[in-house]
């Protein structure tokens, strides 16, 4: 049952992660955070962003959660949890690095996919990325992608709306 009760906790981790991952990518890097995540919508040189430092931030969340349930650290106040939440965190990072930095803006690898849902998720991140600043925009989610239609229409709202502006049309 503990078993079963593990692998429940880091599936559900990382269903949670994309919400949290949505929310702070809305709220927080296109907000306060913005001096950190600026250059990962401006074109640059070399090979780290500034915006990479946020992975650091997840990978102490991810930290802390292993901290909090390990007995070595923690003692009897150990809480078996927090182990598993620390694996969620830590795949969903994974996913994230393979998705975001590796399928959709290509760091680690060269493959633009013709059809599908990795479709989608590239389609659906070019056009986080057809906004000029940290105003407006869509798509604020790592890996689950809405309809790009619904996604132009949206920007096109904004863009009327004066809320947005945009790099180049969205048709």
């Amino acid at each position: 049952m503990q078993t079963f009760a593990a692998i429940f906790i880091v599936i559900a981790t990382v269903l949670a992660m994309e919400f949290v991952a949505w929310s702070s990518h809305k709220y927080i890097m296109h907000g306060f955070g913005w001096g950190w995540h600026r250059d990962h919508h401006e074109p640059h040189d070399g090979f780290l962003e500034k915006n990479d430092l946020y992975a650091i931030v997840g990978a102490a969340i991810s930290i802390t959660f292993f901290a909090l349930g390990s007995p070595l650290v923690r003692g009897d106040a150990a809480w078996w949890p927090a182990t598993f939440i620390g694996i969620g965190v830590l795949v969903y990072g994974i996913i994230y690095t393979l998705v975001h930095d590796g399928l959709v803006h290509q760091r680690w690898f060269r493959w633009v996919p013709k059809r599908g849902y990795a479709k989608r998720l590239v389609q659906a991140h070019k056009l986080h990325h057809a906004t000029i600043g940290k105003e407006g925009g869509v798509s604020f989610g790592f890996v689950f992608a809405r309809d790009p239609v619904a996604l132009k229409r949206e920007l096109r709202v904004q863009r009327e709306r004066g809320i947005a502006v945009l790099r180049d049309a969205v048709d």
